[in-house]
């Protein structure tokens, strides 16, 4: 581990980076910064640092969106089952930290790939609204306590539930954003957090308001389809070294 100026100054930078892209798009702050940060410390570490900010990026992702109450009430169950997920996913990565766990994020970042380039049908989720709503959420929320990235799997979700792009940019974050809370909680009674995480944490989200203010900015200003392309294959890249790593 770098020391810790060297370190605040890495984490800014994925930081400034991760929370540039959310805001232009709507999502992706996890699905970046976690594997990027992973790459200089564990899993369990990574997740930790990016927990607070993680937490501010989703709030102003749906408020953003306006209608917040109306999102609350629509995605409400699908949020709270993702936080029983993540909960689980939590309790696994608290007692079990491990290397293997960055594999886990590597395919998960190749699924959410996957499922861009292929367009996958799964008419069942229309049929049964309820039963999906659940195994979506339960598997996105331990996936997402696991390694922090919960898109994937939402993404299916919500794309074979017919949403639109406003609503699933409002469920994932709203997802995430009670995954988070709970993560948070867990963490904290598990006494994970120490005063020099805190402190960099906080002293982070300078960083990420700047970063996402600028997103939210140029959202309408950049081709939405370059930059969606330019973002897969920075994850491609990034998820391949993820495998990397954990193999050798």
């Amino acid at each position: 581990m770098e020391s810790s100026s060297d370190f605040f100054l890495i984490l800014s930078i994925i930081l400034f980076i991760s929370s540039l892209v959310h805001g232009s798009i709507g999502f992706g702050f996890p699905m970046l910064a976690t594997p990027l940060l992973a790459m200089v410390t564990d899993m369990k570490t990574a997740i930790l640092y990016i927990a607070i900010p993680t937490l501010l990026i989703n709030l102003i992702s749906i408020f953003s969106e306006g209608e917040f109450l109306k999102a609350l009430k629509r995605f409400f169950p699908l949020a709270i089952i993702g936080m029983i997920g993540s909960a689980i996913g939590t309790q696994i990565l608290i007692y079990s930290n491990s290397e293997i766990f960055k594999l886990l994020l590597a395919i998960s970042i190749f699924l959410y790939l996957f499922i861009q380039k292929f367009k996958i049908e799964m008419l069942w989720i229309q049929k049964r609204k309820t039963f999906s709503m659940i195994v979506f959420g339960l598997v996105a929320g331990i996936i997402g306590g696991l390694t922090n990235v919960m898109a994937s799997i939402l993404i299916i979700y919500s794309l074979e539930s017919k949403h639109t792009k406003k609503e699933i940019i409002q469920s994932t974050n709203l997802c995430f954003l009670f995954g988070k809370i709970i993560q948070i909680i867990l963490f904290s009674i598990h006494g994970s957090f120490n005063q020099e995480l805190l402190f960099t944490s906080f002293s982070s989200l300078v960083v990420v308001i700047i970063a996402m203010f600028l997103g939210l900015k140029i959202k309408n200003i950049i081709p939405q389809e370059i930059y969606r392309k330019v973002v897969k294959v920075v994850l491609f890249i990034i998820a391949c070294f993820l495998v990397i790593q954990t193999i050798f």
